[in-house]
C-alpha cells in the first residue's frame, strides 16, 4: 500500500509545489522558521499524494486505456486501493491545514482554501474541472501558483506590481505545461468522450497557443526589476521543446510525448535556475 501511495503522490514532482511556497514565504519573510518548515513539508508529501492520489482514484477508468500510466507519468490504481488513498490522503492533509490555518489570518485562509479546492475539484466525481477545457488549464496552474501565492499571503507580503508580474507570468508557465502535456492524448480523449483544452483547439493550435504563453511568461518576467529578469532564461529551453511540435496534427498527436517527458527534467533545470536568480547577489 505504501509503494502505491508513494507511486500516486508522483514523487519526482514534489519540488514544483513545495517550492513555489518555500520561496515564496522566504523571500517575503528572510525567515527559516517552523511556519516555513511544515509549510513546505506539506506541499512536499501531502498535497502531492492529495492531488494525484484523488486524480488516480477518479481517473481510473481512462487510465486503465491510456499506455503512459503505471510509471513516472502517472500510476494505475487498482480499485482495492481507492478507499484507502482517499482516506489517508485526506486524512494526512488535516493536521497540516489546521495548524496552517491557525497561524493565519483571514486572507491566507481563504487562498488556502481555494488552493485546496482546486485540487480536489480538478479530479473529483461531479466537479471534473480536468474535462472543462480552458478551466482544465487554469486550475492545473494555480495547483502551482496556489503554493506560492499561500505563502505570500502567510508571511503577510504586500502584493505590489512585481508580485502581480511573478503571478501573471507563473500562471501563464503553468497553463502552456498542462496544454501541452493535453496535446498528447488527444485521440485517446476523444475517444473516450473526455473534453480538455486541445481535444477542442486541436493539436497544432495547442501547441503553438502553449509556445505564445510560455514566451510571454518569459517576457513578462523582463520587467521584474533588480536581478529578477534572468529568469528568463528558464523559458528557452520550454520554447526549444515546444517549438519543435510546431506542425504537429492530431492524427500524430502522441509524438508530443517526446516533449512531455522532457518537461519532468526541464522543471528541474528551470528550478536551478529561477533558484540561482532568488539566492543571487543583488546587482551593485
Amino acid at each position: 500500500m505504501l509503494k502505491k501511495l508513494f507511486i500516486s503522490s508522483r514523487p519526482i514532482s514534489w519540488i514544483n509545489t513545495a517550492f513555489p511556497f518555500a520561496a515564496a514565504y522566504f523571500l517575503a519573510t528572510g525567515e527559516l522558521d517552523t511556519n516555513l518548515l511544515i509549510g513546505s513539508l506539506f506541499f512536499l508529501i501531502p498535497y502531492n499524494l492529495l492531488m494525484y492520489g484523488v486524480n488516480d482514484v477518479f481517473d481510473y477508468p481512462s487510465d486503465l486505456r491510456n499506455p503512459r500510466k503505471g510509471g513516472i507519468e502517472g500510476g494505475l490504481l487498482e480499485p482495492k486501493y481507492h478507499r484507502p488513498t482517499l482516506l489517508i490522503s485526506f486524512g494526512l492533509t488535516i493536521p497540516f491545514v489546521i495548524y496552517l490555518l491557525l497561524v493565519g489570518d483571514l486572507l491566507s485562509s481563504v487562498v488556502l482554501m481555494v488552493v485546496l479546492f482546486s485540487v480536489v475539484a480538478y479530479s473529483l466525481g461531479g466537479l471534473r474541472f480536468k474535462e472543462i477545457p480552458f478551466l482544465d488549464s487554469f486550475t492545473s496552474a494555480m495547483h502551482f501558483v496556489g503554493p506560492m501565492l499561500f505563502g505570500l499571503t502567510l508571511a503577510g507580503a504586500s502584493f505590489d506590481q512585481r508580485i502581480w508580474l511573478i503571478t501573471f507570468s507563473f500562471t501563464l508557465w503553468g497553463m502552456a505545461s498542462h496544454a501541452f502535456g493535453a496535446v498528447q492524448d488527444i485521440r485517446a480523449d476523444r475517444e473516450a468522450g473526455i473534453a480538455s483544452i486541445a481535444t477542442v483547439l486541436g493539436a497544432k493550435a495547442t501547441v503553438r497557443i502553449a509556445f505564445f504563453m510560455y514566451l510571454v511568461a518569459g517576457v513578462v518576467t523582463l520587467f521584474l526589476g533588480d536581478r529578477y529578469p534572468q529568469a528568463a532564461l528558464a523559458a528557452l529551453p520550454y520554447l526549444f521543446v515546444v517549438g519543435r511540435e510546431w506542425g504537429i496534427t492530431d492524427e500524430n498527436c502522441e509524438v508530443a510525448n517526446r516533449g512531455w517527458r522532457r518537461f519532468i527534467y526541464l522543471n528541474f533545470l528551470a528550478g536551478a535556475i529561477v533558484s540561482a536568480v532568488i539566492i543571487g547577489p543583488q546587482p551593485s
